[in-house]
């Protein structure tokens, strides 16, 4: 059979349609047993007990192996580092307010040069809106 990896390396394993599962990882990963997940046909081969010819597995079938860091596997950081609160994380909860400025600059110029297509409703609105949201952005930051 022929183990896959996500780094999209590939080893081959000679098995028996007897080898089971657990057997199949103590061979190829011996001390890894716990942290190697094997997946075949989008399915999660948990039952260390099961046979390779139970679960259809035949030649030169492809399982995908994915190494998962474990808690007792784990190293733990020797230096604990705090977060930088002076940097944002890039995200769109972070990009909302840029977005939302520009929106509201483009429709401030539209209803500056283009006057006859705003009512007196629609310019209400829009310093409604825009004095809501200069609030809120002040609030946030």
């Amino acid at each position: 059979i022929r183990l896959k990896f996500l780094n999209d390396t590939e080893e081959v394993a000679v098995v028996r349609p007897e080898d089971t599962v657990g057997g199949l990882k103590s061979k190829c990963f011996p001390g890894q047993e716990s942290q190697m997940k094997f997946i075949y046909r989008g399915q999660l081969l948990q039952d260390q007990g099961r046979t390779l010819r139970s679960l259809h597995i035949t030649d030169n079938c492809v399982i995908h192996c994915h190494r998962s860091r474990s808690a007792a596997a784990a190293l733990p950081d020797p230096v604990p580092t705090a977060p930088d609160s002076s940097s944002l994380p890039l995200g769109a909860g972070n990009l909302m307010v840029p977005a939302v400025m520009v929106v509201l600059a483009v429709v401030w110029y539209f209803r500056i040069n283009y006057r006859q297509l705003f009512t007196a409703p629609a310019t209400v609105s829009l310093i409604g809106v825009t004095v809501l949201f200069s609030f809120l952005a002040f609030r946030m930051y």
